[in-house]
């Protein structure tokens, strides 16, 4: 579902002409029934690549802010009574932020195989109070590098700080483990999210967009 993981990244100049290789994303995404993506960074090649799609009719959609902390914490607040977090497998992760996000079986069984295969390893966590879920995250560690994914709130449980105490939880988990660092990505809309980052030590790094030609993308 997350368009970072379909979509195309242009992280060279190459050696074929701009029209060519757009062309052979173009058929590559028809074959495979999807609209094209072309997410476009500040280290996106060759120089001028963004007014050059813009000149080409590619609609821009989903401003996205990558976040980093270089400070993190190996120990986290106590939680509340009746609540507990606790650590889940892939595929139970995947319907359970599935479930959240109202996504459809066939999206969540799709998320389970991507995490069950991933070449870096993912730790997923779910918290609950009372025993019903309410939020769930999780975070790849490579070395001393950690990223925080999937982080999400059931509805009517937003605003009570929960989205905070489970990151907390996975940022001094994923610390523990070797963890010195940790980056995110958050839509730059999404001020609620980005006022809990910013009071974990969270601090904008770069932005990034995707240009595409189709209206039913977004």
């Amino acid at each position: 579902k997350a368009k970072r993981a379909r979509c195309v990244n242009a992280v060279a100049p190459g050696r074929l002409p701009l029209e060519r290789k757009l062309d052979a994303c173009q058929r590559l995404y028809e074959e495979v029934g999807l609209p094209m993506l072309l997410r476009i960074t500040p280290f996106s090649e060759p120089p001028g690549l963004e007014r050059w799609l813009e000149q080409r009719g590619m609609r821009r959609i989903d401003d996205t802010r990558v976040m980093v902390a270089t400070r993190l914490e190996a120990s986290a607040a106590a939680a509340p009574a009746g609540v507990t977090l606790s650590q889940v497998g892939h595929e139970a992760f995947a319907q359970i932020v599935g479930a959240m996000r109202g996504s459809s079986l066939a999206q969540r069984q799709a998320h389970g195989q991507r995490l069950v295969n991933s070449p870096v390893p993912f730790s997923a966590w779910v918290l609950k109070h009372d025993g019903e879920a309410l939020a769930c995250g999780q975070f790849a560690l490579e070395h001393d590098v950690v990223g925080l994914y999937d982080v999400f709130t059931a509805a009517p449980a937003r605003g009570r700080g929960l989205a905070r105490l489970l990151c907390t939880h996975l940022l001094a988990e994923a610390a523990r483990r070797g963890a010195g660092c940790a980056y995110l990505q958050v839509e730059s809309d999404n001020h609620p999210a980005r006022a809990v980052y910013h009071g974990l030590g969270f601090s904008d790094a770069y932005a990034y967009h995707y240009r595409t030609p189709h209206a039913g993308a977004v």
